[in-house]
């Protein structure tokens, strides 16, 4: 979440005549975040999430994003739901952008999270790829193995300014992900992006997962290696074995990996860190002063990247036998 196109007062009060939320009574900018403009609004009747889709968003994509949140809802995965306007429609505009009300859910995501909050993630997200099974629309993922050569395309020529030598090691890496890509797996409705602040805990209870706008298809054990990676490092670059043993038992308590997926999730976590490393290159070498959005340290994937050519197989990453 994030700001990146602010909004009127005057506005925002006629974009709500299109919906019963009652009355305005205040709003703010969200600031986490990449993606989209975000807003918290406080109303007589209950808070609310508006989202403004910016235009590293394409609208047609929107249609999946928002049906997704309905379908995984209604198998009972506690997840934010879209609004509908009076007319039933799901998206509106605002500031000349397609915007989106939804609905608020409670709880905080963890600054500090332990290895149960770890178990807690990997069987949430097991459970979503489990309800996302039935899901009819499809949405390539466009940050995958092709779309990371896009982007480094448009950060490459800038890259050794972050890391001197950082242009021949990504084209190296990418030529290797390239050739060792694995495509026979199990495939499905992943979410893509389940980092600690896009979950959200009441105490040590999960009460649901938010930001489903890079969800896509692909293949489920790629969304295993995300959650490894935005999960079970610490600060100082240190993986923790502990948290990914939690996480890999919470997830496979739902639904376990075959053998090929787990002989495959160090290349995934490669891929997966590579994915994270080139977006945050390019916001950090493109997003404007100003902005009211927080820059993200390209670097920490970087050395999640490195760690991972060390791994040999899926026991180092906690597998329990």
């Amino acid at each position: 979440m994030a700001v990146y196109t602010d909004i009127s007062e005057d506005d925002l009060k006629w974009f709500l005549t299109e919906y019963d939320t009652g009355t305005l009574l205040s709003y703010k900018g969200i600031a986490e975040g990449v993606e989209n403009s975000n807003f918290l609004l406080h109303t007589t009747k209950d808070p609310l999430i508006l989202t403004l889709y910016e235009k590293r968003v394409e609208k047609n994509d929107l249609p999946f994003f928002l049906g997704l949140m309905q379908h995984l809802a209604a198998r009972d995965l506690s997840c934010p739901l879209p609004l509908p306007r009076k007319d039933g429609a799901l998206l509106g505009t605002l500031s000349d952008r397609p915007a989106a009300l939804i609905s608020f859910l409670e709880g905080m995501w963890l600054r500090k999270p332990e290895a149960k909050h770890c178990r807690e993630v990997g069987k949430a997200l097991a459970k979503m790829h489990v309800a996302g099974d039935g899901f009819e629309l499809k949405r390539p993922n466009a940050l995958s193995v092709d779309g990371w050569k896009v982007l480094w395309e448009k950060s490459e020529a800038r890259a050794d300014e972050v890391e001197k030598g950082l242009q021949n090691e990504i084209r190296t890496e990418l030529d290797f992900l390239a050739a060792h890509w694995p495509k026979d797996l199990p495939d499905g409705v992943i979410h893509a992006d389940l980092f600690p602040d896009n979950v959200f805990f009441l105490g040590d209870e999960l009460s649901g997962l938010i930001d489903f706008y890079f969800a896509c298809n692909d293949l489920l054990a790629y969304d295993v290696s995300i959650i490894l990676n935005a999960w079970c490092f610490e600060k100082d670059g240190a993986y923790n074995i502990t948290k990914g043993m939690a996480m890999l038992e919470g997830y496979q308590s739902v639904r376990p990996l075959s053998d090929a997926e787990l002989a495959a999730l160090p290349i995934l976590s490669r891929g997966s860190a590579l994915r994270f490393f080139l977006t945050r290159l390019y916001d950090w070498l493109t997003t404007p002063e100003g902005a009211l959005v927080t820059k993200k340290d390209p670097l920490e994937y970087l050395r999640k990247l490195r760690f991972h050519r060390q791994i040999a197989n899926a026991a180092e990453y906690g597998l329990s036998a």
